[in-house]
């Protein structure tokens, strides 16, 4: 959440930064409304302070035994007034409150402009694409014809956007998220968490994903509304919420391996088979806590860690600088690691890496206190380090035979118990 303090010094900043995003300016109305709520509060400070002072006189006028029925009668005329200008402050506080909340993070100025993702800026690029003597398949036909990717169970069950996988298939994906997590954790300092995903609405607040995209999770009904998370970054996030660490506590880094939903609203038509786009899929996250002046290079660490998988998998990607019309919402900078994968012969997207600034912290009152006693917001970050079933797919396509089998990628194979080979199983 931007600071409204923040906000009226800098409005050209923050219309700005709506146009590159791609929307309206929005300096003027937040300023017409905190002009309406500073009136009423000076009207009310007034007004207290006139009640105040009679009633001092009404007991300066006891101690002396003196009549103050006029005093209460101007204490009546002014109670009303007084409730009337606090419930108007509290509408008007409520509604400034509620409308900043919509807006998204101010933009590093290292974003490039776009006005959508064809207009993001290529970083860099790792590895070669494999050269086939076949015509490859697509993840969903190789696991379809090993026998142990089965969407027609899942929709049977769950309906579709859903997927069953079993045996080597099942094994190699619980693989792929132990050794991101060992790596993770053994090499690159992060502390593995085991967190809830089912989360209260202030929860998803704090990071962002209420109010503005409520449409896209998936709620209960139970009487505390709790909601499904999109990401472990909610809740990874959210240990911060409320809470004041000390400096020499930072940097604080998670990681979990949790199932993230999705109800993938407005991807109607989009990768309607396979894994790519389904509302439940396995996530393995990071996320940052870190001082302010850590922000920068801890963005850059995440992006190394992310990548660092990918190399050790031996998976070709490209990294992409998202550019303003591409932002996510909290996000003052993001970058992406695409996957080459050859049945599309292209690059898909299989990590996120962003810096939020004070962004989700202010939302959720994270703070640290420095030497001198005096507590800052914290900067939050947040990065897939990766997303599972995207790997999945990426591994089952770049290690695909011409026999349909797949081959386990050497680092995986300690995890499948020393196999080499997945074949199709037995009928």
């Amino acid at each position: 959440m931007l600071d409204i303090k923040w906000i009226r010094e800098n409005t050209d900043a923050v219309d700005l930064n709506m146009k590159k995003r791609g929307a309206e300016p929005v300096s003027s109305y937040i300023l017409s409304l905190d002009e309406k709520r500073r009136d009423v509060m000076g009207r009310l400070q007034e007004l207290q302070s006139q009640r105040n002072k009679i009633s001092k006189e009404v007991g300066q006028a006891k101690a002396k035994g003196e009549d103050a029925s006029h005093l209460f009668e101007s204490m009546k005329t002014i109670g009303p007034e007084v409730k009337k200008l606090e419930e108007e402050e509290r509408a008007l506080q409520t509604e400034l409150k509620d409308f900043v909340a919509t807006l998204p993070n101010i933009l590093d100025a290292a974003v490039p402009e776009g006005k959508d993702d064809t207009e993001n800026v290529e970083v860099r690029r790792w590895g070669t694409p494999r050269t086939l003597n076949f015509e490859p398949k697509a993840h969903y036909d190789l696991g379809e014809d090993l026998g142990q990717l089965d969407f027609e169970t899942a929709a049977k069950i769950s309906g579709s956007r859903f997927a069953w996988s079993s045996g080597d298939l099942a094994r190699l994906e619980r693989a792929l998220a132990m050794f991101m997590l060992d790596t993770h954790t053994e090499q690159n300092g992060f502390t593995e968490v085991n967190p809830p995903v089912l989360v209260t609405p202030q929860t998803m607040y704090g990071t962002g994903q209420l109010p503005k995209f409520g449409d896209d999770a998936f709620y209960t009904n139970d009487e505390r509304d709790l909601m499904l998370t999109p990401t472990a970054e909610v809740s990874l996030t959210n240990y911060m919420a409320d809470r004041i660490v000390q400096e020499s506590d930072l940097p604080i880094k998670f990681c979990a391996w949790t199932p993230c939903f999705r109800k993938e609203a407005g991807s109607a038509g989009r990768d309607t088979r396979g894994l790519i786009r389904v509302h439940q899929f396995n996530k393995v996250e990071m996320v940052q806590i870190v001082h302010p002046e850590k922000s920068n290079e801890a963005l850059q660490f995440m992006l190394g860690c992310a990548e660092d998988i990918l190399q050790k998998l031996n998976l070709p990607y490209r990294v992409l600088n998202l550019c303003t019309g591409d932002m996510g919402f909290g996000s003052e900078q993001t970058f992406d690691l695409e996957v080459w994968l050859p049945a599309q012969n292209t690059y898909r997207e299989i990590s996120s890496c962003s810096k939020c600034g004070d962004f989700q912290a202010r939302r959720m009152n994270g703070r640290f206190k420095d030497k001198d006693g005096k507590n800052h917001f914290v900067h939050t970050l947040n990065g897939s380090g990766l997303a599972v079933g995207r790997t999945l797919v990426a591994v089952m396509e770049n290690y695909q035979n011409e026999d349909g089998s797949i081959t386990v990628p050497d680092v995986l194979k300690p995890y499948m118990g020393g196999k080499e080979i997945i074949k199709a199983v037995s009928k």
